[in-house]
């Protein structure tokens, strides 16, 4: 990839190309991989509102990102379609000079109501999290909290509503969905969406993360390969998370993203802001920069954040073995999203 002038290296020569932005860290699902009910059953463990960034602090951040080289921002949670404003923090966002691509990931729950302001506001895209068709497979991956139906009529809605391409990703945890690869792919692949199977990983504490839990993705891969003959598509752009493969017979694309097996560290451009405005270099990190301090500076501002960056040397995925009791103390990934 071609670096530009404007491009922010860090101490392995990763760009800074992408911004995830947590809007908020509350969740209407308790997913047992990411905020399992028995830890967060309840409202207290989450920010306060006033303790959001507001839309206007927001924007200063993006914009010393933008200026540092970000063109990609992904508006994550919790589930994003719980800020009351996010239409029009979309809208705000998609006219700023600079933003490339603009995308959202949620769970779908609340997307059927949401599609068509989410669609007005600006947003082209959407990757919805879904883990099961089975209802009670889905029942159990959600913490009892979601709905099958509404969800697959959110994805029908955002169909509807222009917000394409859709991808759907997938967490497989062994001996708990793994039999729904295949129906994922059978109800999605012939509409151009593209199901994407997502390794389950070991972030934050609460979820008590095991090795043997873990499907890797080259077993999932053959699998398919067995049902559907698939082949391998180059990557769209440096850092590209998934693995991507066509079906040979035309009908669709499927992703796998392998964050244990095949760890891809080495191409991160992806920083992550959480919803009260602290920066994380790296999924797996166990402390954020808070950057309320320099919002009343733009020029500071952009300083802070490029210096901070330039000195990342996070490749955690790559020395997991070595590093897994340094676990205590990781950021839950409701706080600064996948």
């Amino acid at each position: 990839m071609t670096l530009r002038a404007t491009d922010t290296l860090d101490q392995r020569g990763r760009p800074l190309h992408d911004l995830r932005i947590s809007v908020i860290d509350r969740c209407n699902y308790r997913c047992p991989y990411c905020m399992p009910v028995e830890r967060f059953g309840g409202p207290s463990v989450f920010l306060k509102r006033r303790d959001w960034l507001q839309r206007e602090d927001l924007l200063k951040i993006v914009q010393s990102f933008l200026t540092l080289g970000v063109r990609k921002l992904r508006l994550t949670g919790g589930e994003p379609l719980l800020r009351p404003d996010l239409p029009e923090l979309i809208a705000e966002l998609v006219a700023l000079p600079g933003v490339e691509d603009l995308a959202l990931t949620t769970n779908g729950e609340l997307l059927a109501d949401k599609a068509d302001a989410l669609a007005r506001a600006g947003l082209k895209r959407i990757t919805v999290s879904l883990d099961a068709l089975d209802p009670d497979i889905f029942k159990t991956l959600s913490g009892g909290y979601g709905s099958l139906e509404r969800v697959l009529a959110g994805i029908d809605a955002a169909v509807a509503a222009g917000l394409a391409p859709i991808k759907i990703n997938c967490t497989v945890l062994r001996g708990k969905n793994e039999s729904e690869v295949l129906p994922l792919l059978e109800q999605f692949r012939t509409r151009n969406i593209t199901v994407r199977f997502i390794e389950y990983m070991d972030v934050g504490t609460c979820n008590r993360w095991q090795r043997d839990d873990v499907v890797d993705s080259l077993v999932l891969r053959d699998r398919i390969h067995a049902w559907q003959p698939i082949e391998p598509v180059q990557a769209a752009y440096r850092g590209e998370v998934a693995s991507r493969y066509r079906f040979v017979d035309g009908q669709g694309e499927v992703g796998f993203i392998s964050s244990i097996s095949q760890p891809f560290c080495g191409d991160c451009t992806r920083a992550r802001l959480s919803a009260d405005g602290q920066l994380y270099t790296c999924l797996f990190g166990h402390q954020g920069i808070d950057l309320k301090p320099w919002l009343d500076s733009p020029e500071s501002l952009q300083e802070r954040i490029a210096a901070l960056w330039s000195r990342r040397a996070d490749r955690y995925s790559e020395q997991r073995a070595e590093r897994e009791r340094e676990a205590a103390g990781r950021v839950e990934m409701f706080r600064i999203g996948g």
